[in-house]
């Protein structure tokens, strides 16, 4: 389904600069009726995780007759997953009745979907899921995709009403960016996930947000913690980002947070990215975005793809010559690959490669694999 057994070498050399990491996507799903066809099994997701050589938080899809019977599969799941996997409960106001029962059975933190469940952070009805999210000092994953309206007064107001929470702003908070980062240092349990696509929007967040509130999160059945984690690893490293903070994006923080543990400060964020990004690099990511986004739609890449590997073509004394080589190593990748891929759900097959190739060509400082 996923093609992460050819974007490995990325990944791998990732985690070698990162030897004592522990790696922990703290936002995945599974479920097979959310009304979008969008599905992840059980079994998938543990071979995902297993190929990140990590762990995850994990909580249903979106289900239409509501989450009593999906959080309790959830939960037994997780429970049987020998530690690779934790449940989050995903809430709705008419279930709220039935959460402090899964967090007692294991369950280790809370999800909301602002969108698909039409959920209000300031409904009165999810008043006792915080107050327990605030004594036991539980994450709380809220979505903050592109089609919510704003939310940031809403989180500040949460955050400093229950500071036991620790509040996870998925999707890189996309809905509120801009207002809340100048927040960020008043409210210290505030924190943000990776899981996006475009490397312009995780650049931005290690850019404005202290490294020790960013987590590095895939989506899953949208990405993989191998793709999601080498987009977040990757692009922190371009940032400038050192080592003992890349760690914690891909894990580190994340596992004290599940843990009920207080978070490291890890200091500001980076005053520069730590390379320039050259012209041919600029132009390749720019297409391969663009090729990206019809793919999301089922399409074929077409144009954009045959412009990007264009780009990639340059002299050997090119200053980003190794960089450029190592994208075109990925479309080639696909090229031989995409045909044989099988993906379920709505993205062409293969788009994993062409979002690596993506991320690798506007991370110019991050590490690479040797050229098989």
């Amino acid at each position: 389904m996923y093609a992460d057994h050819l974007v490995q070498p990325w990944y791998d050399r990732l985690l070698a600069e990162l030897p004592d990491a522990q790696v922990l996507d703290p936002h995945t799903h599974v479920g097979d009726r959310d009304p979008s066809g969008v599905t992840a099994s059980v079994e998938e997701l543990l071979g995902a995780v297993d190929a990140a050589r990590g762990r995850a938080l994990v909580f249903p899809l979106s289900e239409p007759d509501g989450y009593r019977i999906a959080n309790a599969a959830v939960l037994d799941a997780a429970l049987r997953s020998e530690g690779r996997l934790s449940a989050l409960v995903r809430v709705v106001p008419d279930e709220v009745d039935a959460v402090e029962g899964l967090l007692d059975a294991g369950a280790r933190g809370l999800k909301l979907h602002l969108s698909s469940d039409d959920v209000d952070l300031a409904d009165q009805r999810l008043e006792p899921v915080f107050a327990m999210a605030d004594e036991r000092r539980l994450p709380v994953v809220v979505h903050a995709g592109p089609e919510v309206d704003s939310i940031g007064r809403a989180v500040l107001d949460a955050c400093e009403r229950w500071p036991g929470a620790r509040m996870v702003l998925a999707h890189c908070a996309l809905s509120d960016l801009g207002r809340l980062h100048p927040h960020v240092t008043d409210v210290p349990h505030l924190f943000f996930d990776t899981s996006w696509w475009t490397p312009a929007h995780l650049l931005a967040l290690f850019r404005l947000v202290p490294p020790g509130r960013v987590l590095g999160a895939s989506d899953l059945p949208y990405s993989t913690p191998v793709n999601g984690l080498l987009s977040a690893g990757r692009c922190a490293w371009q940032a400038g980002l050192d080592p003992r903070q890349v760690a914690s994006v891909l894990g580190g923080q994340a596992t004290r947070l599940v843990d009920g543990l207080d978070p490291l400060e890890l200091g500001p964020p980076p005053a520069r990215e730590a390379r320039e990004v050259g012209p041919f690099l600029e132009a390749a990511s720019s297409n391969l975005l663009a090729a990206l986004e019809a793919m999301q739609r089922g399409l074929d890449p077409e144009v954009p793809l045959t412009v990007a590997r264009h780009a990639c073509d340059v002299r050997p004394d090119d200053p980003d010559a190794d960089v450029l080589a190592s994208v075109l190593q990925l479309l080639d990748l696909y090229e031989e690959h995409h045909e044989r891929l099988q993906r379920r759900n709505t993205f062409s097959p293969g788009w994993d490669l062409v979002s690596a190739a993506a991320v690798v060509a506007r991370t110019p400082a991050a590490p690479l694999p040797d050229r098989a």
